[in-house]
């Protein structure tokens, strides 16, 4: 029985069979969070350790390093389209700390629970909504491949499992 919840789970985690152009939204969220994982180690003060720390993330020299990595981890399995709702997964959970980080602050215009408002030129609903736009279309297309999956095109569309193979 538990031979049949793994083949179950596994099918479901890697179905592919939506159409090609899922491709697209892959390779929109994956080259964002690819390359902003990048960015934390090549920038780290303006992006990584320097940043996590100005906005009151705790423990910001080893929580910049662990999301960037997440970042390009995640980012690069999406981008394959391999294990793509898993990788989704911790993606949905760094941006909602990010908008919860940076962007409630920027709502209401001061301080939020740990987490520092940044220093701009206005505060609120307006301000809060141009700063916002990358982070809410990742968490859409987040979203969209955590239902949808990888399509047709993806490492998880040639993945057939032989289950009956496997030892139990």
């Amino acid at each position: 029985m538990s031979r049949l919840k793994s083949e179950s789970f596994f099918k479901r985690l890697t179905s592919a069979q939506g159409p090609r152009a899922i491709l697209l939204v892959r390779l929109m969220v994956g080259v964002v969070f690819f390359e902003e994982g990048i960015q934390k180690f090549l920038f780290a003060d303006l992006l990584g350790a320097g940043r996590f720390a100005r906005i009151g993330i705790p423990a910001p020299d080893v929580m910049a390093p662990f999301v960037g990595g997440v970042e390009i981890v995640c980012g690069a399995l999406i981008l394959a389209g391999f294990l793509t709702r898993l990788a989704a997964i911790p993606l949905l959970i760094n941006i909602s700390v990010a908008i919860i980080s940076t962007k409630i602050p920027i709502l209401l215009g001061y301080d939020f629970l740990c987490f520092h408002v940044a220093k701009l030129a206005r505060y609120g609903f307006w301000s809060m909504a141009s700063e916002a736009r990358t982070d809410f279309c990742m968490l859409l297309g987040l979203l969209f491949l955590l239902i949808a999956g990888a399509g047709s095109i993806s490492a998880d569309a040639c993945i057939k499992p032989n289950f009956k193979n496997m030892n139990t």
